[in-house]
């Protein structure tokens, strides 16, 4: 990431891409079963939260590689936590069709 507004940025486009796919899904099946939905939100929300409040706290580290080194590694945790979200998403769908 070139800077932290643009981090902050991806952060958030990527949780609301999950939200607004789960909104989608509860629309398309409204059947009274979307508890695991709920839930795959309500999770999106604490890692959204987590992550913006990782990037206004990086630490008390004043070396330059170490910080960039956190950001790093929260630019890694958004698309593993996002990706985890899809699937749970993904099989929350499975479970409907069975």
């Amino acid at each position: 990431m070139a800077n932290l507004r643009q981090l902050k940025k991806a952060i958030d486009s990527e949780i609301y891409g999950v939200i607004s796919d789960c909104f989608a899904w509860n629309e398309l099946h409204s059947d009274g079963k979307s508890d695991d939905v709920a839930e795959i939100i309500s999770d999106a929300v604490d890692l959204r939260n987590d992550l913006i409040s990782r990037v206004n706290h990086p630490g008390s580290s004043a070396v330059p590689k170490d910080i960039r080194a956190h950001y790093q590694l929260i630019g890694k945790d958004l698309d593993s936590g996002v990706d985890a979200l899809f699937e749970r998403l993904s099989s929350a769908s499975k479970k409907k069709k069975k």
